[in-house]
């Protein structure tokens, strides 16, 4: 639904975006991370034909941004990091005038707006005024509009940026709806913990360069075949780590009171080995288990800090 080939962009003498490539499947949810000023939004504005490329293609649904961008519109619903909402109006009459601009026929338009406040819980603020809305609300006001037309695809850029916990749960929640309803969705962040439970794929950009971009276990095991054993010890951790090192699969133990983490490197079928091997030795503990690698291991291992 989405390819970028070879894509730079160029403000004077500044790069904001370097030689990118990256393709987004159908129905897939995409997690573009990176720290502030990595190029996701640059990327973000040229998929939703607000910028032109200085170099490469960009397509969307088969269309080129560039040649087609009437029809790339027609299918894409851009959520910005930053927008502006028209405050002296009701929340209904917000989404009907937005609901006119996407052409939605007007004997249609009061249905898809009740249907769009139900899907962001918002139908009890039907006659409320737009000013009244708590922040959180507004966020989710803006996806109800972006949603007026029934885009197959969705650009979400920083979708809960200054949220409290509770309202950046609740946008978290509305995208799993989205993903079941078959939407291709591309959501930019900088807070990992946002993209974690939901995306099926991610990219990971820095300085404008895409430094890996697929499956979260595909990076993994491209990165390093090691696994992350936690051992909960009962004894002395220092005692297990000289244990753990005598093993040459073993490349790394460290403690941090009394969890011992080490570096296992053969395969994922054999960790039970390295428990056999500690209670043979008599180290006593009382918890094991190979910790899967999570987003933020894999971007402290990809990035190099360069702009945070």
């Amino acid at each position: 639904m989405i390819k970028i080939e070879n894509v730079t962009k160029t403000f004077g003498d500044f790069t904001a975006v370097d030689a990118v490539n990256l393709e987004i499947g159908k129905g897939e949810v995409f997690g573009f991370i990176g720290p502030n000023g990595a190029g996701k939004t640059t990327t973000i504005k040229m998929l939703a034909t607000l910028s032109l490329p200085t170099e490469g293609t960009l397509s969307v649904g088969g269309f080129d941004i560039v040649r087609q961008p009437r029809e790339v519109r027609r299918i894409i619903g851009y959520m910005p990091d930053s927008f502006g909402v028209y405050e002296d109006l009701l929340v209904w009459e917000y989404l009907d005038y937005f609901a006119a601009l996407y052409q939605v026929e007007p004997s249609r338009r009061k249905g898809i707006i009740n249907d769009v406040l139900e899907l962001t819980d918002l139908t009890i603020k039907y006659n409320a005024q737009v000013m009244s809305l708590s922040r959180g609300m507004k966020q989710r006001l803006c996806l109800a509009k972006t949603l007026l037309h029934d885009p197959d695809v969705l650009l979400l850029d920083e979708p809960a940026s200054g949220l409290d916990p509770h309202a950046r749960i609740e946008i978290r929640e509305l995208i799993r709806e989205l993903c079941r309803m078959g939407k291709t969705i591309l959501v930019s962040s900088h807070i990992l913990t946002e993209l974690a439970d939901f995306c099926s794929s991610i990219g990971i950009i820095e300085r404008g360069k895409m430094l890996a971009a697929g499956r979260i276990d595909e990076i993994t095991a491209a990165l390093s075949g090691n696994v992350v054993i936690e051992i909960t010890v009962k004894g002395d951790p220092l005692a297990a780590i000289q244990v753990l090192e005598e093993r040459e699969d073993i490349t790394r133990a460290t403690s941090d009171g009394r969890v011992v983490h080490a570096e296992f490197t053969g395969a994922t079928d054999d960790v039970d080995q390295v428990l056999e091997y500690l209670i043979n030795r008599g180290v006593r503990l009382t918890a094991f288990t190979p910790a899967s690698a999570d987003l933020e291991d894999i971007f402290l291992k990809i990035t190099r800090g360069a702009v945070a």
